[in-house]
């Protein structure tokens, strides 16, 4: 599959993956790419720094860096990788906050996007649900939090709400949590992406609102997400792909996609046990900012 055709994903990895993919080239222009391993190999890490606007434009994402986090076993109940995922979430954040010029005692506000209503979209809430908020005890604690809700609640973008708590409360770092849409099913679940170069709320699923980040909110962001939905015609489109095999991929997927979206619409999908996975990526995604951003204070060491 080409980059020619529009893919429902906000994962950069996978604007990568889509990119390479039939061209034969090991790399994209202006797009550096980097991996490695952590807890024995069941963690994967990757990099991609979109470093100018050629690159960008390949990717459609905008100039920057997206860090992936991959354990495939981060679905199961098994505490044990939920807490390596987690401590290495922790020094992914810490990372972007120091390379924004931060550091972990900074003011931050983080804000959970998302309707709690609905389970696929309640991941930024969750996970502000399980942050430890420190502004509450005493006016120097250095992390505050809100769930600013959805429009069809409030009347109210995210990003006016949040601005309007940005200049109450003068944070100097916004850490932004949503859900997100991937390319590929195995993703759904397993994978966490930070970047700092904000986010289009909803993009992933054709919703897209105003975008949130350092130029519209005035100080860094740093954008944390999890895909829990993909694209129905994906799924089908991977069903049947050898099916069609030597018809070209663009026009392969152009097919699937009219087949599926003129009886079903832009279809959306997402797995059965997405309350679970939701639930367990939050509280993995809350753990690594606790750790982050309060450090011993929050583990007791």
């Amino acid at each position: 599959m080409t980059s020619r055709f529009p893919i429902r994903t906000d994962l950069a990895v996978e604007a990568r993956e889509s990119s390479l993919s039939g061209s034969g080239a090991s790399q994209i222009s202006g797009v550096l790419f980097q991996q490695q391993q952590a807890a024995g190999g069941r963690i994967q890490v990757s990099r991609v720094l979109v470093q100018n606007e050629k690159g960008a434009r390949a990717l459609g994402k905008p100039k920057g860096n997206y860090l992936t986090v991959e354990a495939q076993d981060l679905w199961k109940d098994e505490g044990g990788i939920h807490r390596e995922v987690s401590r290495v979430l922790a020094r992914q954040i810490r990372a972007l906050l120091k390379e924004a010029g931060l550091s972990p005692s900074s003011r931050v506000l983080t804000a959970g996007l998302g309707n709690p209503a609905v389970t696929s979209d309640s991941l930024g809430p969750q996970v502000l649900g399980n942050l430890r908020v420190t502004r509450t005890l005493d006016r120097e604690g250095t992390v505050s939090g809100i769930a600013p809700g959805v429009m069809a609640q409030t009347g109210m973008e995210a990003a006016e709400v949040i601005r309007g708590v940005i200049r109450e409360t003068e944070p100097e770092a916004l850490l932004v949590v949503d859900a997100l849409a991937a390319r590929s099913v195995r993703r759904l679940g397993t994978t966490i992406q930070l970047t700092d170069t904000g986010i289009h709320p909803g993009s992933g699923v054709g919703n897209r609102r105003s975008r949130l980040d350092a130029s519209s909110m005035g100080i860094p962001v740093i954008a944390i997400g999890a895909p829990t939905v993909v694209g129905a015609a994906a799924i089908v489109y991977d069903a049947v792909e050898n099916l069609l095999e030597g018809v070209e991929a663009e026009h392969r997927y152009q097919v699937v996609r009219e087949l599926v979206e003129s009886r079903l619409g832009p279809m959306i999908v997402t797995p059965k046990d997405v309350d679970d996975r939701v639930r367990r990526l939050s509280f993995v995604i809350s753990e690594g900012l606790n750790i982050a951003l309060l450090g011993d204070a929050y583990t007791g060491a």
